[in-house]
């Protein structure tokens, strides 16, 4: 509907304005339907640190008064992340007369700034995100509350359900739009009078089950974190059909069963999601929390799982990037990072990704998505996936990148191999890279084998400019082994290999063959709520392509076990720092 308009988003934004006004005007219900059940589950730690005053939102840390919450001089996302009322879910974890009162305090503030259809929350995906925290909570918040009060509360309930129905499809394909449907539906089942948006809800949020997840279970984004967001969404929502006596229908469960066994292979043996795609690890717990309340009994899939390898053996999990990056308008969080791989030992995460840096600026967004901040091999700095076009909400759009990725996936005798190559710097170097990776089935030795290669003779040509080009002899590239920052790293063996403590107790050694220099570099971790990124370390090997076929060999090894009888059973304390 947009996309011919320049300035689509300011008509998006007018449009949301208009209909928020417009729909705050006819009956509003007067109770709950039914006693709503929490569906989400905050952080205990999280909300003793909202009722100390200090309130970290999409990476920022603001301090005040409980009274000037929504006065706080803070980012848009800061504002949104607020918007979307999942603080309620933090102080509802903590649960005593005081989060109570800071969370009606909160919500009523609201409500007289905002409630008219004013301010930044009027989106239709905070909406739905609000919406479904207000109904969770909903005999938390009105609790001691008066009549006229508990008026005002669904007065605004009704407003923020009529908005929905009206601007659900303005919000982005995917999660957006995931939020939007499941808080109209969720709105339309637990509010007196709302009945009849129950059909056209639960007929819309199956469209886009059919639209948006498709036939292995994966959205176009390839965002392991926003499919289990997704997830859950859908597992609420077909409960909350189940507790009206309604039944869910069959696009809706299909969904959830075909998504079930995909998020199962994304995870690691930690329990963490894989970091890809601008996707976190994950709240701990979110996925077995949907998973009991989905009813979905999830397997292992073969092959491919939304474009991912998983390989496991003993204790360890590999989870490769197998697949093209995201295309076109779903590439607004897509990374460069084809062929980069996370390993996890145990509980322990050894090699990683740097992850998404958006919580931190526009500058570490746009760092954390080059290919240097992924775990994999890149040529003279230039990412196997650029950036180029800008969507009409400002951010960046994948331009031009790898257009084939082979892959083979099979046993061993000692284990699984993984083979994959893609052409990412086919049209900039004549070069395809290929990378071979074999897990042990006992899960203590990953054997890998990185190539570049020219193969047409076309390619050939490319090289050579390449190589005329270069001040030095050959093109330079890396392999970035990124570590997560608990890992200890010290350089071994006369500077030939890099010895990886983790905290478990087991020792990790990674080796190169000797066409590779290897060093240790600084690195960073890029974590969604922490005030900055975090300081780790990279194992970097350095080699120059000379000829049309380059390769270098590695292995990365544990060398020495934790104690059988001391089991790595601590729990990381959550840091904000």
């Amino acid at each position: 509907m947009f996309q011919k308009d320049p300035y689509g988003a300011v008509s998006t934004r007018l449009l949301n304005r208009f209909a928020a006004r417009m729909t705050g005007y006819s009956a509003a219900p007067t109770a709950f339907v039914s006693s709503p059940e929490p569906r989400t589950i905050g952080l205990y730690s999280r909300g003793k640190q909202l009722l100390a005053g200090n309130y970290l939102f999409a990476g920022q840390l603001l301090s005040g008064p409980r009274a000037t919450f929504w006065d706080l001089p803070a980012s848009p996302e800061f504002r949104a992340e607020a918007q979307g009322c999942g603080w309620l879910d933090d102080l509802a974890a903590l649960g005593d007369p005081p989060a109570r009162e800071a969370a009606q305090t909160w919500v009523w503030q609201w409500l007289a700034r905002f409630g008219r259809g004013t301010g930044p929350g009027w989106t239709p995906d905070l909406t739905g995100r609000r919406l479904i925290r207000w109904i969770n909570h909903g005999f938390f918040l009105l609790q001691h509350r008066d009549k006229a009060e508990a008026d005002l509360f669904f007065r605004s309930l009704a407003h923020q359900t009529r908005f929905l129905a009206r601007r659900w499809h303005a919000a982005r394909p995917g999660l957006a739009r995931f939020e939007a449907l499941s808080g109209l539906l969720h709105a339309a089942l637990s509010l007196e009078g709302m009945e009849a948006l129950i059909g056209p809800a639960e007929a819309a949020l199956c469209r886009e089950c059919t639209r948006q997840i498709d036939a292995t279970g994966g959205l176009p984004t390839r965002n392991p974190e926003e499919l289990l967001e997704v997830f859950m969404l859908l597992s609420w929502s077909a409960l909350a059909l189940r507790e009206t006596g309604r039944q869910v229908a069959p696009a809706h469960e299909a969904a959830l069963l075909r998504i079930a066994p995909v998020l199962r292979s994304l995870r690691h043996a930690d329990g963490a999601l894989a970091r890809f795609q601008g996707g976190g690890r994950g709240v701990e717990g979110r996925l077995e929390q949907a998973l009991a309340a989905s009813g979905v009994r999830a397997g292992v899939p073969q092959g491919l799982s939304m474009g991912y390898a998983r390989l496991s053996g003993g204790r360890s999990t590999l989870i490769i990037d197998a697949a093209l990056p995201p295309q076109g308008r779903t590439s607004h969080n897509a990374h460069a990072s084809t062929l980069a791989f996370e390993l996890t030992s145990g509980r322990r995460p050894v090699i990683v990704n740097c992850g998404s840096g958006a919580c931190f600026g526009a500058d570490w967004r746009r760092a954390g998505r080059a290919t240097p901040s992924h775990s994999t091999l890149c040529i003279e700095g230039v990412s196997s996936s650029r950036l180029g076009h800008t969507a009409r909400d400002g951010t960046e759009l994948m331009s031009s990148g790898p257009s084939h990725v082979p892959v083979e996936i099979g046993p061993i005798s000692t284990g699984q191999r993984f083979e994959g190559g893609h052409n990412g710097w086919q049209r900039t170097h004549g070069l395809t890279h290929a990378r071979r990776l074999e897990l042990a089935s006992d899960g203590r030795e990953l054997a890998g084998e990185d190539m570049l290669f020219a193969v047409t003779q076309s390619d050939k040509a490319l090289f050579d400019k390449a190589l005329a080009r270069a001040v030095d002899a050959g093109l330079l590239f890396q392999i970035r082994f990124h570590l997560h920052p608990e890992v200890e790293a010290t350089m071994d063996l006369g500077g030939t290999a890099v010895s990886l403590g983790l905290r478990s107790g087991e020792i990790w050694v990674l080796r190169s063959e000797a066409n590779a220099e290897i060093s240790l570099e600084p690195s960073v971790y890029l974590e969604t709520g922490r005030l900055k990124p975090r300081a780790t370390k990279q194992v970097v090997l350095s080699a120059r392509a000379m000829e049309y076929a380059t390769r270098i060999r590695w292995s990365l090894a544990k060398a020495h076990d934790s104690a059988i009888a001391l089991r790595d059973t601590k729990r990381d304390e959550i840091d904000l720092s």
